[in-house]
């Protein structure tokens, strides 16, 4: 959180309203000068063997570990979340990312070996992985470490430059980027972090990345793509989910509960993961909801290293939130959990207890758009069919959870559900395994990282094919004459229901002569 003074910005931490730190925020008139400093430093960093990259990769990976609990002092300073989620979810996901492009950037930008078409007898076929220039990546402030770095650390693996503008909301983790790319020893230029908010993000793509990587929400989304569209970049956008998470009667119920409420609530729920919407089969909706409430009391909300909730991040969700259990509330919905909107508290820093929403309907606001907060709306469906319609009904389709004894049954529903991700009886698992692509659907994104597609999405894909250029002309060059019923008999026996490959050696051979 952070208020506009004269000359910096004065920077807030949620979880108390104490001042923690200013900011100075870039100038719109240094973009131009980054641009150009982003494309000097290119040329000698995409020629940089891969392995010479990676050590690069390495020493970052190192420097996080020395300093592990500056950062995490860091994170939750900026955001309000609790030490052992700033631990694991943004430092521990960016160490075993980096660390996994340590061992696999190589192959996975490595020259690739594709078939040939015998019609092309004699000829080489294979990929080409190139980095596409300067990536602008625009970053949120919920994960405002791992959402900034993996894209980040991606998209340098892969040979480009980067230009950062992480969010303003928590720009003492920009900073602290900031100075970690230069305590590495990365070269000048390749990696820099802009500062600022929507106006500094606008005249960055206004300059005309050759890449623009964004996490966010999907209304600012929309606008970067409509941007990027003038002048046809490229991009990723990362977006919101309002993710459903459906358990079956067989499913193992206390696990489902746990999973439940660390699902929809770890972070505050301000995750684009979340468990956001709750399809429990009847027969044990009413044990599943008691369990479910027993569970959320035991948490225990405050900043010590053993509270298990912290506080909300960015005013401007609080009413959000506000906005959906009211309108939740006014249509039949009750709390079982929490406190209603008009006995919220925030003078001692901006916790929102965890709300529990039962007789709930598709319709509610609740249940449609993203919440982003600490919310377990819980309603009854029953079988497969109806769990299936209820969890694709929704414009979002980022993550999914099935959960069922039953694993036929959970990956048959899994395969049904328009989604990104799914994970079976667990939760939003998908985001931390580097070796699986992750992205959305619908209105939940645009492309994938992650993965070795991670590492590609971040190059130009050029296509090559080698002829050892001994022969002196090919079957298909000028001239015509004659060629016409050799190519109709060739055509019809490679390409029949039985191939015939006598005729095609004959025909083959005849055209060679021609």
């Amino acid at each position: 959180m952070t208020m506009t003074g004269e000359k910096k910005r004065k920077v807030i931490c949620p979880a108390t309203g104490e001042e923690i730190g200013r900011m100075e925020e870039t100038p719109l008139a240094k973009v131009p000068l980054m641009y150009e400093k982003a494309r000097q430093a290119f040329p000698a960093w995409a020629e940089m063997p891969v392995k010479k990259r990676v050590e690069h990769l390495r020493s970052l990976r190192l420097y996080m570990l020395e300093h592990m609990e500056e950062l995490v002092q860091v994170i939750t300073d900026s955001t309000g979340k609790v030490a052992v989620e700033a631990l694991t979810a943004d430092i521990l996901t960016v160490v075993d990312a980096v660390q996994h492009m340590e061992k696999t950037a190589a192959s996975a930008l490595a020259p690739r070996r594709v078939s040939t078409p015998l019609l092309f007898f004699g000829k080489k076929s294979y990929i080409e992985y190139k980095p596409r220039g300067v990536v602008l990546v625009i970053s949120p402030w919920n994960y405002p470490f791992q959402l900034a770095m993996i894209p980040v650390v991606s998209a340098l693996a892969a040979g480009n430059t980067v230009i950062l503008k992480p969010s303003e909301v928590t720009p003492l983790v920009g900073k602290w980027i900031e100075t970690l790319f230069h305590e590495s020893g990365f070269p000048e230029g390749v990696v820099q972090v802009a500062h600022g908010g929507k106006e500094l993000g606008a005249g960055l793509v206004e300059r005309k990345p050759d890449y623009i990587f964004f996490t966010g929400s999907v209304r600012t989304g929309k606008i970067i793509q409509e941007q990027a569209a003038r002048y046809l970049i490229p991009t990723t956008l990362e977006l919101g989910g309002k993710d459903p998470m459906i358990v079956f009667g067989d499913a193992h119920l206390e696990r489902a509960v746990k999973g439940a409420v660390w699902g929809g609530l770890t972070n505050s729920g301000q995750v684009c993961m979340s468990v956001e919407r709750l399809y429990v089969e009847k027969p044990v909706y009413d044990r599943f909801v008691r369990q479910l409430v027993k569970e959320v009391n035991r948490l225990q909300q405050g900043r010590g290293t053993d509270d298990d909730l912290g506080s909300m991040t960015f005013p401007g969700q609080i009413d959000i939130v506000r906005e959906h259990i009211e309108d939740a509330l006014a249509r039949g919905a009750r709390l079982l959990t929490g406190q209603e909107p008009s006995r919220w508290n925030m003078d001692n820093g901006m916790f929102l207890e965890p709300m529990v929403l039962v007789d709930v309907t598709p319709d509610m606001k609740v249940m449609r758009e993203e919440s982003f907060g600490p919310i377990l709306p819980v309603m009854p469906f029953e079988g497969e069919d109806e769990a299936v319609r209820l969890a694709n009904d929704s414009p979002y389709g980022l993550n999914a959870s099935v959960w069922s004894r039953d694993l036929e049954k959970a990956k048959r529903i899994a395969s049904r559900l328009v989604s990104g991700n799914v994970v079976i009886n667990d939760v939003m698992i998908t985001v931390a395994n580097p070796h699986l692509p992750f992205g959305g659907v619908k209105e939940s994104g645009i492309g994938r990282y992650h993965g070795d597609v991670g590492l590609q999405t971040f190059c130009h894909q050029t296509s090559v094919m080698v002829d050892p250029g001994k022969s002196a002309s090919e079957v298909n060059w000028f001239p015509y004459r004659g060629k016409y019923p050799l190519f109709l008999q060739l055509i019809r026996s490679y390409f029949g229901e039985k191939k015939a490959w006598w005729r095609f050696i004959k025909s083959y051979l005849h055209l060679l002569r021609k």
